[in-house]
Order: structure tokens, then sequence, then C-alpha cells
């Protein structure tokens, strides 16, 4: 486990609802796509993630996934990533799986 945070601190993590709109190859990335993701009243972001090795584009464009709005926009291989898709990985990184929402609800909506 990694160091504990206060309740404060989770607080400051803002959970959405995206929809991936987009899935594109970056140039020269191996494990990076570049994702165009809807969040509702926040708009469309432009995410980076490393699911390339686990995911097909097509197995990805329509789905609802969770998103860190809120993280810190880095450029990743020349592209401006604006959040954070949040997947589950195995301990040996053979297995990655994004998380979903249980049932369908609407883009935007924060996760507590």
């Amino acid at each position: 486990m990694t160091e504990e945070i206060s309740f404060k601190q989770w607080q400051k993590l803002d959970l959405r609802v995206g929809k991936i709109l987009k899935v594109e190859d970056i140039e020269g990335a191996d494990k990076l796509y570049k994702f165009k993701v809807d969040l509702g009243e926040l708009g469309e972001r432009t995410i980076a993630a490393g699911v390339k090795e686990y995911y097909k584009k097509e197995e990805l464009e329509g789905k609802k996934c969770v998103v860190l709005a809120n993280l810190e926009a880095k450029k990743l291989r020349g592209i401006e990533s604006q959040g954070m898709i949040l997947a589950a990985v195995s301990e040996d990184e053979k297995e990655c799986i994004l998380l979903i929402p249980e049932k369908d609800i609407k883009v935007g909506t924060k996760i507590f």
C-alpha cells in the first residue's frame, strides 16, 4: 500500500464519468493512445493513456469510463494529456481493465 491520505485530500480528486468519443494512434508510441473524452459539463478533454497493448481502438470508442478530471495537464509524446482514464492493472502487467460504471449513467456525473 502507498502512503495514506486524509479524507480532505481525497475530496480534492474530481472523478467523473466520461464517454470515449475517439481513439487515435500517437506517432512513435507503442503503448499510448490519444483519446477524446466527453466529460459532460466539463467539456471534451484530450487524454493520453497507455492501454494500446490491451485494447483495440474499436473496442474503446463509445465506452464510458472513469476519469480523474482535475489532474494537472502533462505533455506525453507531444500530446497535452488533460486528465487520466482509470484502469486496474495486474501486478505482472499482463492484464489491464478500464474502470467503467456498472450501469448507464449521465456523462459528467461526479464519482464519490
